[in-house]
């Protein structure tokens, strides 16, 4: 019969590939780990490590990784199953999303779930799109919170609200690169955006891997735009103020602005600035949560999406 102890001591000495590293992470001997290996070697009556320096997998050895992960992984999720039918009083819920979302959503959501469900225990981790796409696929978080689609496979997805990106184009950037056009521009911009319009002036962006800068980049490729990108910054929040601040165009979540005061009058505090709607499909999404298909849901993730679904965001 396999033992679970001796398939996670194999797991790791698998990824290591040295014992003495892997006995340090396991915080065991390096004769206890080459005792559990050899313990597996018996059973099955093959070499699983080729001895050699360094050292490396047998066939027999990438084989059982391979199902070693899938079996940990099944015995953790029957855990998980056999805990939520026993009681829902504990539990641990990991979400993903960026942390600028988190500032919109989370309020509205965690302090209903906390005051009902007191004994699950609450982790965020926070990263751009394609972070949180490749946590969900390796099981590092139960739920993300992003914009749909996922570009991920064996997810499944729930709808909450609409979504909007906005293009932010301060009135000194104009003033700036077109002084004799500004009038005219910010007409033309008001009727039907066009970036190619905005081809000399600086622009401020998010990260690549960002949902909203795959959707700036693919407007650039649209407009055949070169854009002058003077800056890129993990935080969106850091690219709008400076944005308000005259150094650059940028582009900014629609849900984001709502809330205690518009960002419209935020920005006359500072200077003048316009918000324009712009005119593409790309621009207009759907903001949902996903979680792998492949997984045992938990009670406690069942019960987030629920009240996310209930709550004021939701408007799909």
């Amino acid at each position: 019969m396999i033992n679970f102890l001796n398939l996670e001591y194999f797991l790791v000495a698998s990824e290591e590939l040295n014992f003495t590293k892997a006995a340090k992470r396991l915080y065991i001997s390096q004769q206890s780990l080459s005792c559990h290996i050899s313990h597996l070697e018996k059973e099955f009556g093959i070499a699983l490590f080729n001895r050699t320096a360094p050292l490396t997998l047998t066939y027999a050895g990438q084989i059982l990784q391979k199902r070693a992960r899938q079996m940990l992984n099944l015995r953790e999720e029957t855990y998980h199953e056999i805990a939520d039918i026993k009681d829902f009083t504990k539990g641990q819920l990991v979400i993903g999303l960026s942390h600028t979302r988190g500032r919109k959503i989370l309020p509205q959501i965690l302090p209903i779930y906390q005051e009902r469900f007191p004994g699950i225990d609450l982790h965020l981790r926070e990263g751009n799109s394609t972070e949180l796409a490749t946590d969900l696929l390796h099981g590092d978080v139960d739920l993300v919170i992003d914009m749909l689609p996922f570009k991920v496979e064996d997810v499944e997805t729930v709808p909450v609200c609409a979504e909007e990106i906005l293009l932010v184009v301060p009135d000194a950037v104009l003033e700036r690169i077109y002084p004799d056009r500004v009038h005219q521009l910010k007409e033309l911009m008001s009727q039907k955006v066009d970036l190619s319009l905005l081809k000399d002036c600086p622009f401020l962006l998010i990260n690549p891997g960002n949902r909203v800068r795959t959707l700036a980049d693919e407007m650039f490729a649209e407009a055949q735009l070169n854009p002058k990108i003077i800056l890129e910054t993990e935080n969106i929040e850091t690219a709008l103020a400076l944005s308000l601040r005259g150094m650059g165009i940028t582009f900014y979540p629609k849900m984001f602005m709502s809330g205690q005061e518009t960002l419209e009058k935020q920005a006359k505090t500072l200077l003048d600035a316009s918000f324009y709607h712009l005119n593409s499909p790309r621009a207009h999404g759907i903001l949902g949560i996903g979680y792998h298909k492949g997984h045992y849901m938990s009670q406690a993730t069942k019960e987030f999406i629920q009240i996310a679904k209930d709550s004021t965001l939701t408007s799909v």
